[in-house]
């Protein structure tokens, strides 16, 4: 990218959480390449962690792109050369299930496209509003949309965290992607759903709207925790600025 539109100012933060030994949550960030992504890993004892630093592993290798067309190939390329690589080292422990989720976003000039399997999610903070770019990848969300529960009961649904899409469990990885339009302004957060099962749509936004990436991550890590903190969490903040002054970054990893 030889010239660029927008600045960010971002932050990262992960965590083991309360309850659990091994964080098997992986970020990647590259401003340079345009690509900012959260990689929940699953799969029992240590092989979530290396499903979830497979798919970093093949982010870091996709360079500069010329377009955001071509960023978008580049990211799908890296992303099923990883699906196989999982499943390669599923294969040599006899079988097993390993995988991981993935959200992430991918930006080139004035283009974003947020790409994702399973129910790490994207969100995007527009002129005070939050909007959900993806959708989960899960039993409950399914049977939502195809009107089998209602809304009471998928709060309620005992298999709420039954995924049904991840990274390294089919032959070919299952990706929904959604394009648009960056604005100045705009502030994305990619995170695991050990943040989303503790803290509401309202205070993400809340915690998002007008501050710094580095409050914002520091204050929805700050409810997870306080909360419980049941599972792994991760959080990436981006806020995009018109290309002038200089990027503020705080990284946060424990």
């Amino acid at each position: 990218m030889s010239e660029q539109d927008f600045r960010f100012d971002y932050c990262t933060a992960s965590d083991t959480g309360c309850v659990r030994e091994l964080n098997e949550d992986r970020f990647f960030v590259d401003e340079e390449s345009g690509v900012w992504l959260v990689a929940d890993g699953m799969g029992g004892h240590d092989a979530g962690e290396i499903a979830s630093a497979s798919i970093v592993a093949h982010a870091e290798s996709i360079g500069s792109p010329v377009s955001a067309r071509d960023l978008l190939a580049r990211f799908e390329d890296r992303v099923t050369q990883a699906n196989s690589e999982i499943q390669d080292i599923a294969r040599q422990r006899n079988g097993g299930t390993i995988g991981s989720t993935l959200a992430s976003l991918l930006t080139f000039g004035q283009h974003y496209a947020c790409v994702w399997s399973g129910d790490s999610r994207v969100y995007l903070v527009r002129r005070g509003k939050l909007i959900q770019i993806s959708r989960d990848h899960t039993e409950v969300q399914e049977l939502f949309d195809r009107g089998l529960i209602t809304e009471e009961e998928a709060e309620n649904w005992p298999r709420k965290n039954v995924i049904t899409r991840a990274i390294g469990v089919t032959e070919e990885p299952q990706l929904d992607v959604e394009q648009g339009q960056i604005e100045p302004g705009d502030t994305f957060v990619i995170c695991s759903d050990g943040l989303t099962a503790h803290v509401e749509d309202h205070e993400v936004l809340e915690a998002i709207d007008g501050r710094h990436p580095q409050v914002s991550c520091d204050m929805l890590m700050d409810m997870t925790l306080t909360r419980g903190g049941t599972d792994n969490v991760t959080i990436v903040v981006v806020k995009c600025h018109k290309a002038s002054g200089t990027a503020q970054i705080g990284i946060r990893k424990e």
